[in-house]
């Protein structure tokens, strides 16, 4: 007997949510158009390498609101949990960007370090400024995310690099404009690429873990399996499988053998019950077995841990 528990379809991503995706989308090209012509007459390495940053940026808040708008589709045949997932691989693409982007400044920082180029500190210290006001503007217009919430999260990463782009921008304009130098332009750019690089390896793992199906942070196989049975009453459960469909939605399936004068409808309800109210777990496939359907040696305290586990509902 299976038994399906099907929460709710939830979305961390709603209408509003989108247009302040969009919004910022649009203040992040304005300004790396700003710092890219502001980089180009100045000679500044600080500015070019931020508006390389976002124009990343701002094809990667697309790809957020891409995200979150697929995401919002229904389960269909052939994608019976629907495309939320694609919350988690656009996090995972905005991570791979970051790196290129991070490879990229590295190499022409070290070009500037051993060839100085003049800087119009001026025209860089304006333009920096600006980037730094608007950057702060679109970081407020995304707002805050849940911490599961990968997608935003990785909208929300590209736009503090952004914003720790253009303040290290500014303070290279400080340096070059009062002290005249020069290769604080170029090492501005190596500190700031090594905050994003920070940044983008844990966005980049949580992402990967997800996509391969690994247990959720916090949950053990074992614990759960222990827990079920002892608050829900039934005799054994066994082969826990604990993954999340996307950031914050986790699921499970699992086998329980019940006592012969349990009723099995008031079993599966408390198992519900049991996963929901302790692991957050609102989507559960639950298997009950008869006497003799699993051998008793791999029935006790057994719990599997396996990535990259199929399931159809």
């Amino acid at each position: 007997m299976t038994a399906h528990d099907h929460s709710a379809h939830h979305h961390a991503h709603t209408d509003s949510s989108e247009s302040r995706l969009l919004l910022a989308a649009a203040l992040t090209v304005g300004t790396l158009l700003a710092e890219g012509v502001g980089g180009w007459i100045s000679g500044s390495l600080a500015l070019l390498s931020d508006a390389a940053h976002m124009l990343i940026d701002a094809f990667a808040l697309l790809l957020a609101w891409g995200g979150a708008h697929f995401a919002r589709r229904p389960a269909d045949g052939l994608r019976s949990f629907g495309y939320a997932r694609l919350e988690v691989l656009a996090g995972y693409s905005n991570a791979l960007l970051q790196f290129v982007l991070v490879v990229w400044i590295a190499v022409e920082a070290v070009s500037r370090l051993m060839q100085p180029q003049p800087i119009l500190s001026g025209v860089m210290l304006v333009v920096a400024l600006i980037g730094l006001g608007v950057n702060a503007i679109v970081l407020r217009v995304l707002g805050h995310h849940h911490h599961d919430d990968l997608n935003l999260a990785g909208a929300r990463l590209h736009v503090i690099g952004d914003l720790l782009g253009s303040f290290g921008a500014v303070i290279a304009a400080l340096i070059v404009r009062y002290l005249g130098w020069l290769p604080a332009d170029p090492l501005v750019s190596l500190l700031v690429s090594v905050l994003i690089l920070l940044s983008a390896w844990s966005l980049l793992r949580r992402s990967a873990h997800i996509l391969l199906e690994g247990t959720p942070e916090g949950i053990e196989p074992l614990l759960v399996a222990e827990t079920v049975q002892r608050e829900s009453g039934v005799r054994n459960v066994h082969h826990v499988h604990v993954w999340q469909l996307a950031g914050g939605r986790r699921m499970a399936t699992l086998h329980a053998r019940l006592d012969p004068q349990t009723e099995p409808a008031n079993a599966l309800a408390a198992m519900q019950r049991v996963l929901r109210e302790h692991f957050d777990i609102a989507h559960a496939t639950i298997q009950i077995e008869d006497g003799d359907d699993c051998p008793e040696s791999d029935c006790h305290g057994h719990a599997h841990h396996h990535q990259g586990d199929k399931h159809r509902h």
